[in-house]
């Protein structure tokens, strides 16, 4: 591999190859590493942009798509999540968790999107990703860049946003992490999961996204009951997905902007500074 280095590759996952993004810096120096764990949209242009920021900083940054694997890629394509999505913000929020009027609405769409949604639906929010497998490709991507001559092998992070955000504390969960930044993930489940996260863990919060933050003290119990360096920041006026700044409904440029800074100087301090 050359020493210069932006684009997508492979590595070899549980299932099959996985595809990711790999943006680095211009040195042949080995350098701390991030793994950039997408949302549930899977590997968009606005995850590379983070990992390319990363990057300017001085990181290594690998961002998984963590739905190429065989059994995901045929119906979670970029298309049919969007089509999938579409449908979703089209329904009233206080209706989203009402089955009948959700079948009522899908019996609306065509015959050929309506089956599409559907798919794309069972697989993505009721049950069908399997996150215990999906956790076991993100492991095998720390192993792949602690394999890499420009990466710091024992300085390997990570961070992730809303689904990735719970695939991150996943992750720290199951390897040890020179550190791991959640942004609004659910908690490991079961909770004293937490136990073995080996790392600094910074949760990164938006103080309207009411589901989420309606587990919050039980993760900082559990995070005090085992005595884990834990960091958490709540952002006032930043709701689900703030820091996603190409989703005019969620984005919060202030906060988004103090959370960025937050999550530098968290790495500053766990991956540059020991």
């Amino acid at each position: 591999m050359d020493e210069q280095f932006k684009g997508m590759l492979t590595y070899q996952g549980e299932e099959g190859q996985v595809q990711a993004y790999l943006s680095r810096p211009d040195t042949i120096q080995p350098r701390p590493a991030v793994i950039v764990i997408h949302e549930i949209f899977g590997l968009t242009d606005h995850t590379k942009d983070v990992a390319n920021r990363f990057a300017q900083q001085g990181y290594v940054a690998l961002a998984p798509h963590l739905f190429s694997r065989p059994s995901l890629a045929r119906i979670l394509t970029p298309p049919n999540i969007g089509e999938a999505m579409r449908f979703n913000f089209s329904l009233p929020r206080e209706r989203m968790t009402d089955a009948a009027f959700i079948q009522q609405e899908l019996e609306k769409l065509p015959e050929g999107s309506r089956e599409t949604v559907e798919k794309v639906r069972k697989i993505m929010f009721a049950g069908g990703l399997p996150h215990e497998s999906l956790v076991k490709d993100l492991v095998r991507a720390k192993n792949f860049l602690a394999s890499q001559k420009f990466v710091l092998a024992d300085k390997i992070a990570s961070v992730g946003f809303c689904f990735g955000g719970g695939m991150s504390f996943n992750l720290a969960c199951q390897t040890p992490l020179a550190a791991c930044v959640v942004f609004y993930g659910n908690n490991p489940d079961p909770i004293d999961l937490v136990q073995n996260i080996a790392g600094p863990i910074l949760g990164i919060y938006g103080a309207e996204d009411q589901r989420i933050n309606s587990s919050l003290g039980e993760l900082v119990k559990s995070m005090a009951q085992y005595k884990k360096d834990f960091e958490m920041r709540i952002y006032p006026g930043a709701g689900h997905a703030f820091f996603n700044d190409t989703s005019a409904n969620t984005y919060r440029e202030k906060p988004a902007h103090r959370a960025w800074e937050q999550v530098l100087h968290f790495y500053q301090r766990t991956l540059l500074e020991n």
